[in-house]
């Protein structure tokens, strides 16, 4: 039996491997934080400046949050199938319909996580040439959070993949009761 853990989306468990539970549960704490942190600077932000004694390295912390839990979301979203890419069309199909569409979306939102980690590499190299006001630390420290995401919705788009290949995409408990619902109404 798994281990309960309440940050872990249990639904469709039959596409997850359980290795990478704990990184789904670093995701979500993360996206706490960030959304947080935005919060919490964006009003500290408002303060300073309504007092008349603005912080100016307050936005640049708070877009530094914004970023990353923007792209951390993203991560954890592909994770969770929480994202929208037309699960509830894919939901209705069944059988070699049902493989081939789930794959198909599974292979776009591939691709643009294979884009995300190229073309962000080469925004992060890049961003060492732009510095960040007051700070002056280096852009790239926002453009590294592009790869980031990439690397990681490939590699929870490959697991779906794999796992839904070998188990099929729909989850076995939903599959029972729409079963037994068809056998009732008959």
């Amino acid at each position: 039996m798994p281990r309960f853990n309440g940050l872990v989306l249990q639904e469709q468990r039959h596409l997850k491997w359980p290795a990478l539970d704990m990184l789904e549960q670093i995701l979500m704490v993360l996206c706490g934080i960030a959304i947080t942190g935005f919060c919490i600077l964006v009003m500290c932000d408002i303060v300073t400046r309504t007092l008349g004694a603005p912080w100016l390295w307050l936005q640049e912390v708070t877009m530094t949050f914004f970023i990353y839990g923007i792209f951390i979301g993203v991560a954890a979203a592909t994770r969770r199938n929480d994202h929208l890419y037309l699960a509830v069309l894919a939901e209705s199909l069944t059988g070699n319909r049902r493989l081939f569409f789930e794959i198909s979306n599974r292979l776009v939102v591939l691709a643009v996580a294979v884009c995300m980690i190229y073309f962000g590499y080469l925004n992060f190299l890049d961003g060492f040439k732009s510095l960040r006001m007051p700070s002056m630390t280096p852009l790239a420290s926002f453009y590294a959070a592009i790869p980031l995401c990439g690397i990681l919705v490939s590699l929870f788009t490959v697991e779906q993949i794999v796992n839904g290949w070998k188990n099929g995409f729909a989850d076995p408990k939903n599959a029972r009761h729409h079963e037994s619902l068809g056998s009732e109404v008959l």
